[in-house]
């Protein structure tokens, strides 16, 4: 669910969404346009790909992220622990530079991506970690 999700919201970015057409009829508690006047509490017309895209990359990483490992112990928790902590500490480390240094609608897209760097930092360390403490224990 994760890497499917993924790999369309970077297609999605790369083709500007033109892509994927998913024009519906949704509800906005508020839509902020940019050359037309802000509307709240509305029925508008919307492409919802990339709300789609969002919720499926979210509910995949954290699936993948805090599902139960086959020999879960207080050792997997800690590492899971750690990981999370160092995601973090990465995360909002990277979140300042981009404050720093990206300006304009670039900075958007940081954001944007921002949403789902914590989940994938985390993945990332959790199962490198996993990977070299079986790799350990085969030795």
């Amino acid at each position: 669910m994760l890497v499917p999700s993924l790999i369309a919201g970077f297609l999605a970015i790369l083709s500007d969404n033109a892509l994927f057409e998913l024009e519906t009829t949704v509800f906005a508690l508020y839509d902020g346009g940019i050359f037309e006047p802000a509307k709240a509490f509305r029925l508008i017309e919307n492409n919802i790909f990339d709300e789609v895209v969002a919720i499926t990359a979210i509910i995949g990483g954290l699936l993948a992220a805090f599902s139960r490992e086959k020999d879960e112990d207080e050792y997997i928790s800690q590492i899971r622990l750690e990981s999370l902590l160092w995601a973090t500490y990465i995360n909002y480390g990277f979140l300042i530079f981009s404050v720093l240094f990206i300006y304009g609608l670039a900075f958007y897209q940081v954001l944007l991506l921002n949403m789902l760097t914590l989940l994938l930092i985390f993945l990332v360390r959790f199962n490198f970690l996993l990977y070299r403490s079986a790799k350990a224990s085969y030795a």
